[in-house]
């Protein structure tokens, strides 16, 4: 039980600069200037193993990006690096740059929950918190202080609403989180994540386990959510994307190939490894 809870406060290295200062001050820039997440020339290996190569983009706020491509080619690994998941990985070399209003996430002084505060996690399957459908809503309120059982109840209701759920669990408040379907509980983590009011949400292959309803209500809610928060989401469905994206972007084999507007990468793709990917030449 303990080492569970260690994981759920995980999600609320030595650099290796290979980088010129010109544009590190450039994507921290951005960073500040647009509220955006900014990746500056990340490098990430595991035992010596290449898995990210000199990965650069701007991912903007208040959109949602969809990072896709075949499977192994490294897209969980990047958005899991965004919030700093992956720095107990055994054997894990990370280089380059994160930064998020400025502040970069391997910075010598970086608060780490802090951080990861301004970065909510959706995984692929629902990882409800073993107590009542209140309590997880609460749990992340009362770790960073709020302790007012009234405040307590307006957050939680909130974001209940927030993530469409309110009046399908109003009335069993007390009940534990685990009699809930799969479809809600993928919904109650996303209202447990925006209770600590991040920045963006990340959403690694949200709607994978779900029913086609319930994929559509998650979707939906994404585009509900993307006026007040950046949404970063992994997606093998390329008709997902093709719903929701506003910006794409297409990883192969650890490197970026393409990125841009929705409508630019589906309709106008420039590199050939692009069109054969949406063409269905892989997968």
């Amino acid at each position: 039980m303990a080492s569970f809870f260690s994981f759920i406060n995980n999600i609320f290295c030595t650099n290796s600069v290979i980088d010129t200062s010109e544009e590190i001050e450039t994507a921290r820039s951005d960073s500040l200037k647009n509220h955006s997440i900014s990746v500056c020339n990340l490098n990430l290996s595991i035992n010596d193993n290449k898995i990210l190569k000199n990965i650069s983009v701007n991912i903007p706020n208040k959109k949602i990006t969809c990072i896709i491509g075949p499977s192994g080619c490294g897209k969980s690994t990047l958005l899991k690096t965004l919030n700093r998941l992956n720095d107990d990985v055994y054997g894990i070399k990370i280089g380059g740059h994160i930064y998020i209003d400025g502040e970069d996430l391997f910075g010598k002084n970086v608060e780490i929950t802090h951080i990861r505060k301004k970065i909510g996690l959706i995984a692929q399957r629902p990882t409800p918190l073993p107590m009542s459908i209140f309590d997880n809503i609460a749990y992340g309120c009362k770790i960073n202080g709020i302790r007012k059982k009234s405040e307590l109840k307006k957050i939680v209701e909130y974001n209940l609403r927030s993530a469409g759920i309110w009046e399908e669990v109003k009335n069993r408040l007390d009940d534990p989180a685990s009699v809930l379907s799969v479809g809600q509980q993928q919904r109650l983590c996303l209202a447990r994540g925006l209770a600590v009011n991040p920045k963006f949400i990340l959403g690694d292959e949200a709607t994978s386990s779900l029913d086609p309803v319930s994929s559509r209500l998650i979707e939906n809610l994404f585009i509900k959510l993307k006026q007040k928060y950046g949404i970063v989401l992994v997606t093998h469905t390329l008709r997902q994307a093709l719903r929701i994206a506003d910006f794409v972007v297409f990883i192969y084999m650890g490197e970026i190939i393409e990125m841009g507007s929705a409508n630019e990468m589906f309709e106008h793709p420039k590199e050939k490894l692009t069109k054969e990917y949406l063409s269905g030449v892989f997968s």
